[in-house]
């Protein structure tokens, strides 16, 4: 696996979230960097999701009064310093020799909320340890439900305060350029949380279909979601959400918040954008249920037009392995400094003092 030490300071030349991708390039391997900016198949999903951020265009208002003007917001018994959050990534140690340890260094650095992997390469207790900022662990459920009852008791322990479960990803897509390129999970590489005794073979009987009988015997159904409720105190957040039924049932069940994502295009091609889903899924759970967004995010204009059709709050993804194969926790930090800069740039230029102010009148609608 090719290793590049990482910057020991910015170059000047790296002034938002895309620049951190152009020069990832020279600091990881071609296979991995395939692996990370991949979508899958034809990558008409991975490319909506930025093209639809494109054409949403704002209205500035004009002479407010920015006395107040705050980034802050609540979300689940949190107060958080802006409105986004790390998302789940798993494998950081295919960017950085520290992997998940700098990224939370870099998350306490910026007083910003990490939401931690399942596949993380390192413990989620040694994660904790690096960072005050709020932390939730992403779930994945297990073959077993005791090692996945395992995970959840673990993440309590070591005091995450909300348990994110992905629904829309029981298999890998087709994540064709990560194949053309000849990427494999380097040996060692590993999901240091999943116990070994929830390692999966795929070795199947004889007549029974792999991928459709095998693969998604494992994975969640509804039943699930409310096994999970009894077993855990903590908010559940549904990571993976597209349709607003599925949305509304959700809700029904008692989850606590939900997060609508078509998992960064890596998963499913054909899907919409994200930030187009949203508006309907915010409409069929009203204005109160706490929605965050995943899919896309590259800007702070990107933020502000989220929230304006009714995200309570961002998740970043891929920009944080770009920034994390350059510089470390470093590249990490200055990467969340950037795009909390650019969200209070746009707030400002837009007329927004604090995140409540802004909605769907911060949108341009011709006519």
């Amino acid at each position: 696996m090719k290793y590049t030490p990482p910057l020991q300071t910015i170059p000047a030349e790296i002034v938002c979230l895309d620049d951190y991708q152009r020069y990832a390039k020279d600091f990881l391997s071609h296979d991995i960097y395939e692996y990370i900016a991949a979508g899958t198949a034809d990558e008409q999903t991975l490319n909506r999701n930025r093209s639809a951020f494109a054409n949403i265009e704002l209205t500035p208002r004009v002479l407010r009064d920015f006395s107040s003007g705050s980034t802050q917001i609540s979300l689940l018994g949190h107060n958080l310093a802006h409105p986004f959050l790390l998302a789940p990534l798993g494998y950081q140690q295919l960017c950085h020799a520290s992997g998940e340890l700098a990224t939370a260094m870099a998350a306490d650095a910026m007083d910003t909320a990490i939401v931690v992997s399942t596949l993380a390469t390192a413990s989620l207790e040694d994660i904790a340890a690096q960072t005050n900022a709020p932390k939730w662990f992403q779930l994945y459920f297990q073959a077993r439900r005791e090692d996945t009852l395992s995970l959840v008791t673990r993440a309590e322990a070591a005091g995450y305060t909300a348990i994110v479960l992905t629904i829309d990803a029981p298999l890998s897509g087709l994540r064709n350029r990560a194949q053309r390129a000849g990427f494999y999970l380097p040996p060692e590489i590993q999901a240091v949380n999943i116990p070994a005794s929830a390692e999966f073979s795929q070795a199947g009987a004889p007549g029974v279909n792999p991928i459709l009988q095998q693969l998604m015997a494992l994975a969640p159904q509804w039943q699930d979601l409310r096994w999970l409720k009894q077993h855990t105190k903590l908010p559940i957040i549904i990571k993976g959400v597209i349709n607003p039924n599925d949305a509304k049932r959700i809700a029904d069940m008692g989850m606590d918040g939900i997060i609508v994502s078509n998992h960064g295009g890596r998963c499913l091609d054909g899907l919409p954008a994200s930030i187009d889903a949203l508006p309907a899924i915010r409409q069929a759970l009203g204005d109160d249920f706490p929605l965050l967004l995943d899919s896309g995010i590259r800007r702070g204009s990107d933020i502000l037009k989220a929230i304006a059709l009714g995200a309570n709050a961002v998740l970043i993804g891929r920009p944080q392995a770009f920034s994390l194969a350059v510089a470390g926790a470093l590249g990490v930090a200055h990467m969340l400094r950037l795009l909390k800069e650019e969200l209070e740039i746009t707030m400002a230029l837009c007329g927004c003092p604090q995140i409540t102010d802004i909605d769907r009148n911060c949108l341009f609608t011709p006519g």
